[in-house]
């Protein structure tokens, strides 16, 4: 049994979702995979079933949910699920290839090597993106220079989702109380996790936009991250944040 799970939320991702599972379980180091899958209408869910029952059984795992409910809820039910089952290094990572699985391996690392959430980030070394467009770039790279303006935390890449936690991280932040859905929630997390004392590390990726399959970014969600971060910053001054 491996000490690692790697938690993929899915929505539509029939054209990547076999590739990615394949891929990760050919790594050098074991990691299990857990996939929320929120009902998706083409078919990604019963994919997961068929290789989970054919061929994975004691490795792949599939969490089904009814409705679109967001990549916030579906990393809260997967925590919480990787949690109850004990594993001690527990990753955030996306379906279509845009974060590269064999970097799991160097996640891990860092967090052996004494850190408690290592991020996978694209700005940490310049700017390591391939296949943006170029408005896209400068809205991820200003993004994360405005939450540090906000915050004042040092993250290079504060909406960087390729992430992993050490288990003491997510039995401390209080995830019921995560209030972003959105892809405000990877600053939220980052941030709290800060505020608890927590040390977290950037890892150089190269992170390499989808090929297959549609982007899940909407004008909503960037609002929700814009606005968002500064209620986040005002309610953190009235919070005490013990381990």
């Amino acid at each position: 049994m491996t000490d690692s799970l790697v938690i993929i939320p899915t929505y539509q991702e029939q054209e990547n979702i076999e590739r990615i599972i394949r891929k990760v379980f050919s790594l050098s180091i074991p990691f299990d995979i857990l996939i929320v899958d929120d009902s998706s209408p083409d078919g990604t869910g019963e994919i997961v079933q068929r290789l989970a029952e054919s061929e994975f059984s004691d490795r792949l795992f599939l969490e089904q949910r009814k409705g679109k409910l967001g990549l916030g809820t579906a990393y809260i039910h997967g925590f919480k699920w990787g949690l109850a089952k004990h594993y001690q290094y527990i990753f955030e990572m996306d379906a279509d290839f845009s974060h590269n699985p064999d970097d799991l391996i160097r996640l891990r690392a860092a967090c052996q090597q004494g850190a408690d959430m290592a991020i996978g980030s694209r700005y940490i070394k310049g700017v390591n993106v391939v296949n943006w467009p170029m408005k896209r770039v400068l809205m991820s790279y200003f993004a994360s220079a405005y939450v540090r303006m906000i915050t004042r935390i040092d993250i290079q890449d504060a909406t960087a989702g390729f992430v992993c936690f050490k288990r003491e991280v997510l039995e401390t932040i209080p995830l019921d109380h995560i209030r972003f859905v959105g892809y405000a929630f990877q600053i939220e997390m980052k941030f709290t996790a800060i505020q608890y004392g927590f040390r977290v590390v950037e890892v150089p990726i190269i992170f390499t936009d989808r090929t297959h399959g549609t982007s899940k970014m909407s004008t909503k969600i960037f609002k929700e991250a814009f606005f968002g971060v500064i209620q986040m910053k005002l309610n953190s001054l009235f919070k005490k944040y013990k381990r």
